[in-house]
């Protein structure tokens, strides 16, 4: 696989843990200093562990966010204004999530078949990267590899955890903080044609 030149971390949150079936909520990415943050309106309900760990409701047809309304847009503009969002950097662009393989792609691949929009994103992203296998590949004999304990352990930070912009911006934190080699983060890499 190509070299990568940005990677750019980001985060879902969904309506549940099961990656077959569960909607996304919030999708958020950062990269550097550039933000992307995100709410869409579930088809299913907001399960009540989901709505526990996010502060995320709905009710009539509004999505709100620890009591308080927030702008939502449709699944379709989330995802075209995401690849809006990551089309200027540096190609090819890497997305990094924390356990990503095991949730947050398996969702966002899903979605973007069900969109039929694989060549679309294939334009921009040439491939996913798991931090949680890469953490424990630095940083071996930690007793804990969740991404709040990572947080606590090497930047003795607390953050709003399962806030997706919060998540991804501690993410970013975190990677800069280890500093692993290219050839290290390329070992991590799950080449993005093989998963469309």
């Amino acid at each position: 696989m190509s070299d990568f030149k940005t990677i750019v971390f980001f985060d879902l949150e969904t309506t549940g843990l099961d990656t077959d079936e569960c909607d996304i909520i919030q999708l958020s990415a950062v990269c550097g200093e550039k933000v992307f943050n995100v709410y869409t309106l579930p088809n299913s309900e907001i399960s009540e562990g989901s709505q526990k760990v996010t502060g995320l409701t709905v009710e009539d047809g509004t999505m709100f966010l620890k009591g308080e309304p927030v702008e939502t847009i449709p699944l379709l503009k989330v995802l075209t204004s995401f690849m809006d969002f990551l089309r200027p950097f540096p190609s090819p662009v890497i997305l990094a999530a924390h356990n990503g393989r095991d949730l947050d792609v398996p969702i966002l691949t899903r979605v973007v078949k069900q969109l039929s929009l694989q060549q679309d994103i294939l334009q921009v992203v040439s491939g996913f990267m798991d931090t949680l296998p890469l953490s424990r590949d630095l940083h071996p004999n930690l007793p804990s590899y969740s991404q709040g304990n990572l947080v606590q352990h090497f930047l003795d930070e607390t953050y709003d955890a399962h806030n997706a912009v919060e998540d991804a911006q501690m993410l970013q934190k975190l990677f800069n903080k280890w500093g692993p080699d290219k050839q290290t983060v390329q070992r991590f890499i799950d080449n993005a044609a093989c998963l469309f």
